[in-house]
């Protein structure tokens, strides 16, 4: 295959490319992606120990092993039926290559986003491709592509260009846009720097020792149908190209991106192999996934994520003041309130405090050896009362963990289906709405005497408790406690008197 660097180039294209690797050198590779790279390659190269090599270059990256495992284990690979612990195993199972491509996937991904450029305009062009590289792992993953990584690293290089030329060359990028206007850059490439921004791309993977498979993909294809010759580098070209249009799109997020992503899906579905719909499903997904992740890019809502994140913070401070001012009152009431009293006053601040959705206060009958639902707060909380009662007899479950702990337990993903075992039966029946939760037991003299719940629904922003907001709830729960301890010394004086 002819590669890049066989062309002959003109004066001012030398000269661009020059420039270009003296910057590199000078501000470092984007920032250490090449050192990894090179090692990632290597270990893809090796002749005999070949899974060995890939192991310890994952392993010697705890971030990356994390994300290698998490991916590994993802529902793209749910059809291995089988839990994947360890690195080794994973390249056992998945190979080296599709190891190795995931893993230069990964890097570029986390180096694009630990270099975050000065310039606004670099740091859209890697979000763009971070997108790109999205869309592309859906459409890999629904076209049952042998290596869909190799995809998405394709898909991601395919804006190589423009990231180098925004990210090291700021003043040729506004010269490009002057020229061309905005998003139409690439048309003023060639006369302004002697060659495209596709070029410049595929001759910066060269210069880092890119896979000659993944040079070959960065090609800009026009769709249509699959020729004779057509092979599997010149589908990655095609998916390379589309994915890089669709997220275009896709992250300006306006009316015409619709209609533009529907055109490519139909346009790419016969040189692709998949259906137009497959397509457009694929690209969907990739979408909510995006708007989740990105930062910047309009479809994120980032102003949007800002202004609920800052709402959350006022929320959460003027909750902290409630649940010390609900502390203060505690204490004043002191001896004078009974232990029930007392209950309801913690319920109610905590409540308030932590803006739960519903909450309810739980009672020990030791005669009968139940716990019950004793009083409720939120909607619909009274009409649920009747059915919140269990037994006092230990069951393996989190409820009885906590109170056995005497420890305030918060559970973060009450929904993981991980989690499901340690859930009973009569939380699952009344309860299974919650998104999270929280157990705060009440033990006096060391026996569980009952305990606050109280839980978020999915209307509530991402919920993590601070130490801050622990410790008030133990100061809270540790005056309930020494008023039922001053009730039992009161009764226990009584019967012997």
């Amino acid at each position: 295959m002819t590669t890049i660097s066989d062309i002959p180039r003109s004066h001012q294209a030398q000269a661009t490319l020059s420039l270009l690797w003296e910057r590199i050198r000078r501000q470092g590779d984007m920032p250490g992606f090449t050192k990894a790279i090179n090692a990632i390659l290597a270990s893809m190269r090796g002749e005999d120990e070949r899974e060995f090599s890939m192991t310890q270059t994952v392993l010697s990256d705890p971030v990356l092993t994390q994300k290698v495992l998490r991916l590994a284990n993802s529902g793209m690979y749910s059809a291995f039926g089988q839990r994947i612990n360890t690195v080794s195993k994973a390249v056992l199972v998945l190979g080296t290559e599709a190891i190795g491509h995931l893993a230069l996937g990964l890097k570029l991904i986390e180096e694009l986003a630990k270099s975050t450029p000065d310039t606004e305009t670099a740091h859209i062009e890697m979000e763009k491709a971070v997108l790109a590289g999205m869309v592309a792992q859906q459409v890999a993953a629904s076209a049952v592509s042998r290596d869909p990584e190799e995809a998405v690293v394709c898909s991601i290089l395919h804006s190589l260009g423009r990231m180098m030329v925004t990210f090291y060359m700021p003043e040729r990028w506004t010269q490009l846009r002057e020229t061309g206007g905005a998003g139409r850059e690439e048309l003023a490439a060639e006369a302004l720097l002697g060659l495209s921004l596709e070029e410049i791309g595929r001759a910066t993977a060269e210069h880092w020792g890119l896979p000659r498979n993944l040079v070959a993909g960065m090609r800009r294809v026009e769709p249509g149908e699959r020729g004779v010759q057509f092979g599997h580098d010149d589908w990655l070209a095609a998916l390379g190209t589309m994915s890089t249009r669709a997220a275009d799109a896709l992250w300006h997020d306006d009316d015409a991106a619709a209609s533009r992503v529907a055109a490519l899906a139909e346009s790419f579905a016969p040189m692709l192999g998949v259906e137009a719909s497959g397509l457009l499903g694929a690209i969907d997904k990739a979408r909510e996934t995006a708007a989740a992740d990105l930062s910047i890019a309009p479809l994120a809502k980032p102003a949007e994520k800002r202004a609920k994140l800052a709402a959350a913070t006022r929320k959460r401070m003027a909750g902290n003041k409630v649940l010390m001012s609900g502390v203060a009152d505690m204490r004043d009431a002191g001896s004078a309130a009974t232990p029930g009293q007392m209950v309801s006053m913690a319920l109610e601040t905590i409540h308030k405090g932590l803006s739960f959705t519903r909450s309810f206060a739980f009672l020990r009958n030791r005669r009968d050896g139940r716990y019950c639902a004793r009083l409720g707060l939120g909607e619909g909380s009274k009409a649920l009362l009747p059915n919140l009662a269990f037994d006092d007899a230990y069951e393996p479950n989190v409820f009885h963990a906590a109170l056995g702990s005497d420890r305030v337990i918060f559970i973060e993903s009450a929904q993981d289906p991980k989690f499901a075992a340690k859930l009973p039966g009569w939380w699952k029946g009344t309860l299974s709405e919650a998104r999270c939760f929280v157990v705060i037991p009440l033990c006096a003299h060391g026996q569980p005497a009952g305990f606050i719940y109280g839980e978020w629904d999915d209307s509530f922003p991402s919920v993590v408790l601070s130490q801050t907001e622990f410790s008030l709830l133990n100061d809270l729960r540790g005056l309930v406690v020494r008023t039922v301890e001053r009730r039992h010394q009161v009764e226990a004086v009584a019967t012997r008197v």
